[in-house]
């Protein structure tokens, strides 16, 4: 099974610490090489993004920065696990990471399954 973290701060949660990034760095690649970690990302700034929304039946194109989010996603990750609770329990180590390696850093990670054909099959 598929799952997509959605990792959530405050928008400016300043610059990452070195040892996070060495941390990451070297994590990401065990998991990649065990065929558990798919993809990551960082995001940019909502200063730099856009938004394009229907409401009423009107289409709107906004440009960032979007004042009323406290908080935005930050980044992401793609990950193959076995289960629910094993994607949440990588989640779980990552919060860890975070807190180990970035002290003061306040978030969340949202864990969501990938939906396939298969989970819409009749």
């Amino acid at each position: 099974m598929r799952f997509m973290n959605l990792v959530k701060s405050a928008e400016n949660a300043g610059p990452m610490p070195q040892s996070f990034m060495d941390a990451m760095a070297a994590a990401s690649e065990q998991s990649r090489q065990a065929g558990k970690l798919l993809d990551t990302g960082g995001l940019a700034s909502t200063a730099r993004s856009t938004r394009v929304r229907v409401s009423g039946g009107e289409l709107s194109v906004l440009d960032g920065p979007f004042a009323e989010g406290k908080e935005v996603v930050g980044g992401y990750g793609i990950v193959e696990a076995a289960s629910r609770e094993e994607a949440v329990e990588g989640a779980v180590w990552l919060m860890n990471m975070h807190r180990e390696h970035w002290p003061g850093w306040e978030g969340e990670v949202e864990v969501r399954q990938i939906m396939g054909p298969e989970d819409f099959a009749q």
